[in-house]
């Protein structure tokens, strides 16, 4: 790793201690919301069909965690690129340094990575307290949670950086973000869907994510969860060299 990308992960961290007020909704008391409402609300309406609420809550913490991960990533990858290369033009100014246009992507995603991690301890320490978590195996879920927060950013920051405008954003996230959101397993499970959305379900990265943080916070960690974090560093790691080549293309004179 090129001490150069350090730099301009100092860089982005230093942009957030000082900003970090702007977005403290979205990346800490909306996650807190939902479960709250999701996990707690509808949990005791389930209590009052037989059910034990405290399973529900148990079953949706590590799903909302990680779901709340991409869309907080999608946000800052689409609108908060844009705004760099275009808008603002500090990615700009970054590469009039030493700074190669691949420097200022891997900052941007390591960022991500370093924030998700942050938001996530936050999220984790409180579904705790709610009675959300039932192993002690879970504090790493965040590897997971962290490895969708930085496979968002990757691949969103490639495709925000060659756009013009940002007419296409608003639909990536109601057509793409959103069902991501609802359907990749962080409300109910998703053997429950028909077997044919059930097979499109598991191409999601979101499913790898909540499948493998769910084996942590509930203490079922097998193979399998292995795999599906190795599915989430090789979607990582699919977007580098894409990202890469569209920050040289945007970025180079």
């Amino acid at each position: 790793m090129s001490s150069l990308v350090l730099r301009a992960l100092e860089r982005e961290l230093l942009m957030y201690r000082r900003m970090w007020r702007g977005s403290a909704f979205s990346a800490f008391v909306q996650p807190l919301l939902f479960l709250g409402a999701m996990g707690l609300g509808l949990g005791s309406l389930i209590d009052d069909t037989g059910t034990d609420a405290s399973e529900y809550i148990v079953f949706v913490a590590p799903g909302l965690m990680a779901a709340s991960a991409i869309l907080a990533a999608a946000g800052e990858s689409l609108w908060g690129i844009l705004g760099g290369v275009k808008w603002m033009g500090s990615f700009n100014a970054m590469v009039s340094t030493a700074m190669l246009p691949g420097d200022v992507y891997g900052g941007r995603v390591l960022s991500s990575g370093v924030r998700t991690a942050v938001t996530g301890s936050v999220f984790l320490s409180v579904a705790v307290l709610l009675g959300g978590v039932s192993s002690w195996l879970a504090p790493f879920a965040l590897v997971p949670t962290v490895l969708i927060g930085m496979a968002g950013t990757a691949w969103l920051a490639a495709y925000a950086v060659r756009r013009e405008s940002d007419k296409s954003f608003s639909i990536i996230m109601r057509l793409g973000i959103i069902p991501l959101f609802l359907f990749s397993g962080t409300f109910f499970p998703v053997d429950q869907l028909p077997d044919a959305i059930e097979s499109v379900i598991w191409l999601s990265p979101l499913w790898h994510a909540v499948e493998s943080a769910r084996d942590f916070t509930a203490g079922g960690v097998e193979p399998v969860t292995l795999l599906h974090i190795g599915i989430l560093l090789a979607v990582v790691a699919a977007a580098i060299p894409v990202g890469i080549k569209g920050f040289e293309r945007r970025l180079t004179p």
